[in-house]
């Protein structure tokens, strides 16, 4: 209860231009995120940085990050994130990035940055272009993944509501995969299923 009366006084006395405001009563780690759009200038949440790969567009980093941090200082934490998830324990050896991490270096990792210019061949100027894509990814999990809203509390929840996001985003590929392979085989998608199924089993079977 003391604390809850802590923040009660703090949202009474703070005002318009002060810096560290309590945006919400029951969630302090809410910050205000500046987002520079006509239609949503200011979104009201957690910054959660999003890693996927180039071609199929799999998250392998999902990752909260509380106290709305400069973009640029989350880009190890979410490489190193990338290496624990993909089981290589090392960063990526190419990472493409937006402006917004303009003027970061990484030891043993290329950095390219959308409209980069300097010693940019027709591949890697494909590479940039490809970045792109997350946005969308971005769009799908706020929308049909929830993550626009976070029914977990606290900074702990905000990280497991991220990574479940991730994952969730991750099966919903999977299936849409599984939907399309089972139409040209004319199969019905439970039908697939099982013969992965029997076939992971029998794979098991001649292992051991």
């Amino acid at each position: 209860m003391q604390d809850l009366l802590q923040r009660t006084a703090r949202i009474l006395s703070q005002r318009t231009k002060d810096k560290n405001k309590l945006y919400a009563l029951h969630a302090p780690e809410v910050q205000c995120i500046s987002k520079g759009k006509a239609r949503t200038p200011y979104e009201f949440g957690v910054k959660v940085s999003v890693a996927t790969t180039l071609k199929e567009g799999l998250v392998v980093g999902m990752r909260s990050m509380p106290g709305n941090p400069y973009d640029g200082h989350t880009l190890a934490e979410t490489l190193e994130q990338v290496g624990i998830l993909t089981g290589t324990d090392t960063m990526p050896g190419t990472a493409i990035v937006d402006k917004g991490y303009q003027g970061v270096n990484i030891d043993g990792v290329r950095i390219l940055r959308s409209g980069q210019r300097q010693g940019i061949t027709r591949t890697l100027r494909a590479m940039i272009k490809r970045r792109s894509a997350i946005e969308p990814a971005i769009g799908h999990m706020k929308m049909d993944g929830r993550l626009g809203r976070n029914p977990l509390k606290g900074i702990l929840g905000d990280a497991i509501h991220a990574v479940m996001c991730g994952a969730g985003h991750n099966l919903r590929l999977i299936l849409a995969a599984l939907r399309l392979y089972c139409a040209r085989l004319a199969l019905s998608l439970g039908q697939a299923i099982r013969l992965l199924i029997a076939f992971d089993c029998s794979e098991q079977a001649s292992a051991a």
